[in-house]
């Protein structure tokens, strides 16, 4: 969970960084003005940013597609965490902490040394400057679909259009389960087993 929440917040200091100088040219061959429009929204533009803007609209959707890859990992986190699953072994073998000692949700970021924090933060520096950096927009990063090249430019934009539809979800899923877990003082597993699903009832049900 702790590692999610780290991605989450490393990729959002990455849209604020400054822009770099690249050419706007993508290597998907897809038109990045048709992928994630969907029904009944069609393009959703409501501040004329496209016409008034046009030039960042590529930056725009690298951040967006960057976050999303991001939650979506997230979200997997929280899952597997939440069910028990976790690294053998110690995660500070000086501090005598095991993996399996780190709080599920988000008080696990709070028992990691800080020299742990720090040596996370290096590494999302080190991909976000040289192994996937921030300035290649087209998201590309030359590793394919599961190490596949899609050659079919039909079936890479459906693809791309279902990444970036569940990158939304993944979004609005991680930071909704961080909300409700500050909420309700429970994590994820916690209230599915107590079915207390609505953040807004009593805790003697689902709502």
């Amino acid at each position: 969970m702790q590692l999610a929440i780290l991605s989450v917040l490393a990729g959002s200091a990455a849209a604020f960084a400054p822009a770099a100088q690249t050419s706007t040219s993508s290597a998907l061959k897809v038109s990045e003005l048709e992928l994630g429009v969907t029904a009944p929204l069609g393009v959703f533009d409501p501040l004329g940013w496209l016409e008034s803007e046009p030039e960042a609209f590529e930056r725009r959707r690298a951040v967006e597609r960057k976050h999303g890859r991001v939650a979506m990992a997230a979200v997997v986190g929280v899952i597997v965490h939440n069910n028990g699953i976790h690294f053998d072994g110690y995660l500070s073998p000086s501090a005598g902490l095991k993996f399996e000692d780190v709080p599920q949700g988000i008080d696990g970021i709070r028992a990691i040394p800080s020299a742990g924090l720090i040596q996370i933060l290096l590494f999302f520096a080190l991909v976000e400057l040289a192994w996937m950096p921030a300035s290649k927009y087209d998201g590309d990063y030359g590793v394919g679909y599961f190490g596949t090249d899609i050659a079919d430019p039909e079936e890479k934009a459906r693809k791309l259009n279902v990444e970036l539809n569940n990158g939304r979800a993944a979004m609005m899923g991680i930071m909704g389960n961080m909300v409700v877990e500050v909420l309700t003082g429970q994590t994820m597993a916690e209230q599915y087993a107590a079915g207390h699903i609505s953040p807004f009832g009593d805790g003697q049900g689902v709502f």
